[in-house]
C-alpha cells in the first residue's frame, strides 16, 4: 500500500489503546509501520524497471521482521536519552512495550501490501516466491477515508476529555470488513471468470486474476492465462457489477498471444538487465514486437495508460 495508508494504520493503531502503553508509542508505531519502505533506497542505485526486482523483497522479509522493529527500537531509545538530557521531566518509556510497538507496527506493513495486486516477497531471502492478495488497490481512497475519520474523530474525543477508543475500534472494524468483503470479491469473481470462459469458448485458463482499479472497488478487471494449441495466450476482461452478473470481452475478443513463449522474444529478454529484473517481478508478462525490431514487455495487470508507462520495458535490439 502507499506510506499514506501505512501511517493512518500506525496511527490507527495508537488510538485503539496501543498509544496509552508507554511513552513515544505513537510515533514509533506510526515509524514502524512504514520502515520495511527504507528499499525506496534502492532508485538512488538501480535504473529503469531494476527496482522492481529489488522491492518489497528482503525489507519486507522474516529477517527483516526480526532486525527492523530492534533497530527502530534501539533508535527510539537513543532519541528519548537525548531529549531526556534536554528536558528531565519527560514521560518515562517502557522498555519492552516499545519494543512491543515497534515489532506489532512493522508486522502491519507486509500484511497490509499483500492486499494488492502488486506482489510481496514475505520469505525473501529464503524464498522469492511473489504472494498476491488482490483485494484492494495499491491506492485506496475509500481507506483513506474510513482511516482518517476514525483517526480523527478518535483523537477530537480525547481532547474533548472523552474516550477515544470507541471510534477507533469502530473503524477498525470497519476497514477490516472492508478487506473481507473485497477479497471475497475478488475471489467470486476470478471463480465466476473461469466457469464462464469454460462454457463460453472451451478455454480453461491457468491463471486468472481479478484486480479492483481505482477508486470502484465493486469492479473487478479480469487478466486470464492459459495455454491452448501448443501456444501461451493471455486475455483481458471487465466485470461490472453493478451493471452485469457476467464479464464482457473487450474489443470484441477475449485471447491474444502472449509471445513469451517465442524463441526471439526470450533471447532478446534473456539479454538484459532491465527486462530480466522485469520478468522476476512480472506476474502476468506479454511481449510486443514492433515493426522497427524493438520489443515492448510489459504486464496485463498493469496495462492501463495511466500506469503502463511505469511497468513496461522496451528493448531494442542492438543494446
Amino acid at each position: 500500500m502507499d506510506n499514506l495508508t501505512h501511517s493512518l494504520i500506525g496511527a490507527l493503531l495508537g488510538q485503539m489503546g496501543l498509544k496509552r502503553k508507554t511513552a513515544m508509542a505513537m510515533p514509533t508505531l506510526i515509524i514502524a509501520a512504514n520502515i520495511p519502505d527504507i528499499d525506496a533506497a534502492c532508485f538512488f542505485w538501480l535504473e529503469g524497471a531494476e527496482h522492481l526486482a529489488f522491492r518489497r523483497g528482503i525489507t519486507h522479509g522474516p529477517l527483516a521482521m526480526l532486525v527492523l522493529p530492534m533497530l527502530l527500537w534501539a533508535a527510539m531509545l537513543a532519541w528519548d536519552g537525548w531529549k531526556r538530557k534536554q528536558t528531565e521531566d519527560r514521560p518515562a518509556v517502557h522498555r519492552g512495550w516499545l519494543l512491543a510497538l515497534a515489532y506489532i507496527g512493522t508486522l502491519s506493513h507486509p500484511a497490509m501490501d499483500w492486499l494488492n495486486n502488486y506482489g510481496v516477497r514475505l520469505l525473501e531471502p529464503f524464498s522469492s516466491h511473489w504472494s498476491y492478495g488482490d483485494s484492494i488497490f495499491i491506492i485506496d481512497l475509500w481507506m483513506w477515508i474510513a482511516l482518517f475519520a476514525a483517526v480523527f474523530v478518535s483523537r477530537r474525543r480525547e481532547r474533548n476529555g472523552r474516550d477515544g477508543l470507541r471510534p477507533a475500534w469502530i473503524g477498525f472494524a470497519a476497514v477490516s470488513a472492508y478487506i473481507a468483503a473485497n477479497g471475497a470479491l475478488t475471489g467470486w469473481t476470478e471463480h465466476r471468470a473461469t466457469q464462464i470462459l469454460a462454457m463460453r469458448s472451451g478455454f480453461t485458463p491457468e491463471l486468472v486474476v481479478a484486480s479492483p482499479p481505482p477508486l470502484f472497488f465493486w469492479r473487478r478487471d479480469i487478466f486470464v492465462r492459459g495455454g491452448m494449441n501448443g501456444r501461451e495466450y493471455a486475455g483481458d476482461m471487465a466485470l461490472d457489477l453493478t451493471q452485469s452478473t457476467e464479464p464482457v470481452a473487450v474489443d470484441g475478443g477475449i485471447l491474444y498471444p502472449t509471445m513469451m513463449d517465442n524463441q526471439r522474444v526470450r533471447a532478446l529478454a534473456d539479454d538484459n538487465a532491465e527486462s530480466r529484473a522485469f520478468l522476476f517481478w512480472s506476474r502476468m508478462p506479454t511481449a510486443r514486437l514492433g515493426a522497427d525490431g524493438n520489443l515492448t514487455i510489459s504486464d496485463q495487470r498493469f496495462s492501463h495508460p495511466a500506469t503502463a508507462g511505469r511497468f513496461t520495458v522496451v528493448i531494442k535490439p542492438n543494446n
